[in-house]
């Protein structure tokens, strides 16, 4: 049996890959490759049973060159420390990229919260949230949601760190809230809005007519159903899609506003009429134009690549590329849109959000939207143009551009000679 791929040490990877090209100072190279914060918390939480269950849960504070530390909290059984230190990193890079100002943070809890009450969740959220709360900040560390985390959890979250805190409401500690307590308009669609953003920019450059571009989506949750679902509004044909339960293929297209009845239906889109069932494997490898992977880590790998067909790979999940598969996809003319660009938008509403928080200003929707294109595209834009000057692929070209961006603000602070 493979051992399973660890993500931090592909995080490592990339960095080193990167640190060669430009030529980094090799202290700076240490600085960037360590957290400069990892915290391990141990949450007991009285079970509905009446038992007490320890959960461990973490936060990882990568680096602050850039303004206060930003990422998820995801609650997953198979969450690790390496994991969180690696999504920390890839955040410092995506918020370089998407020229926002922030550092990367990220947070877990090993739980699996499909087994657990509203209850039970609530008492975890609340241990955990008071277990970091020293490190967290409206102007320190500003978590969001991430996988099996959304408006609930971050809501929690603001209610205990406010009481805690000050004993008055403060919004602006968490990003990903509902509306009614700070939440940002266009917020819960903005990583797929984002997505769809590049994927119209990556078109473009390709010269690909988005009416005659079929689609895969590999993962049918928050971000994959947003993301197919503008991809289909500019022209594209969905034809496969899938989620943990297994994949539905149908050549003549499949039409997500139904897709997403069924599967809030039945909880998954497996069993959808008119489709044919397929495995997650199988919708890598589909022959189409536009492949969306937007579940785990490690999907797309050294063992699958070279039969990955689509043009345009665009990255909702995080770190679904091996560098190995990167590689490959590059000598085989697939565009990759990296993860740090591609779900970018959730960052950059996320920031939008925080912004409208400490103001107690709030914006249109449209307004966000319209903020949104314009960051999502110059990005993109900034990455197209690294990518043709270096010769690299899309990857190498946004982590260039994100370690400069990193490495100039800690010059400019005088953190380093």
């Amino acid at each position: 049996m493979a051992q399973p791929i660890n993500p931090f040490e592909m995080a490592l990877k990339q960095l080193d890959e990167v640190a060669k090209l430009i030529k980094l100072d090799s202290g700076m190279h240490q600085v960037l490759a360590h957290p400069k914060r990892v915290l391990t918390v141990s949450i007991p939480v009285k079970m509905d049973s009446g038992e007490i269950k320890v959960f461990t849960g973490f936060r990882s504070q990568h680096n602050d060159a850039r303004g206060p530390y930003k990422g998820g909290i995801r609650y997953h059984p198979q969450v690790t420390i390496d994991e969180v230190k690696a999504l920390s990193m890839w955040m410092t890079w995506k918020c370089a990229i998407a020229d926002i100002p922030y550092g990367g943070g990220k947070g877990g809890i090993i739980c699996n919260p499909k087994e657990m009450s509203n209850g039970e969740l609530e008492r975890m959220t609340r241990r955990y949230a008071y277990g970091i709360a020293d490190i967290i900040g409206p102007y320190t560390d500003i978590p969001a949601p991430d996988v099996y985390t959304g408006g609930k959890e971050m809501a929690w979250i603001m209610d205990t760190y406010s009481a805690l805190k000050g004993n008055y409401v403060q919004p602006e500690v968490i990003t990903g809230k509902p509306l009614p307590i700070g939440g940002s308009l266009g917020r819960n669609e903005a990583t797929g809005r984002g997505l769809s953003f590049t994927v119209r920019e990556a078109a473009k450059k390709l010269k690909i007519n988005m009416k005659n571009a079929t689609v895969a989506v590999q993962g049918f949750g928050n971000a994959g159903q947003f993301a197919s679902q503008l991809v289909e509004a500019q022209g594209a044909t969905v034809i496969a899609a899938s989620d943990s339960q297994g994949g539905v293929y149908n050549k003549a297209g499949i039409s997500i506003s139904a897709l997403r009845k069924h599967k809030e239906k039945t909880g998954s889109v497996v069993g959808f009429a008119g489709a044919k069932s397929i495995s997650n494997e199988e919708l890598l490898e589909t022959d189409c134009t536009i492949l969306i992977p937007a579940a785990l880590e490690n999907q797309i790998t050294s063992k699958n690549a070279k039969n990955v067909k689509a043009k345009i790979v665009a990255e909702a999940a995080n770190g679904p590329t091996t560098p190995e598969a990167d590689e490959v996809l590059f000598k085989n003319k697939t565009l990759v849109i990296p993860d740090i660009l591609a779900n970018g938008g959730g960052v950059t509403v996320s920031y939008f959000e925080w912004l409208q928080n400490l103001r107690r200003e709030y914006w249109t929707e449209d307004e966000v939207n319209q903020k949104l294109d314009k960051n999502i595209t110059k990005a993109f834009l900034d990455i197209y143009k690294t990518h043709e000057d270096y010769g690299v692929n899309m990857r190498k070209a946004s982590m260039v551009l994100a370690v400069n961006r990193v490495v100039e603000a800690t010059k400019i602070r005088g953190l380093w000679p």
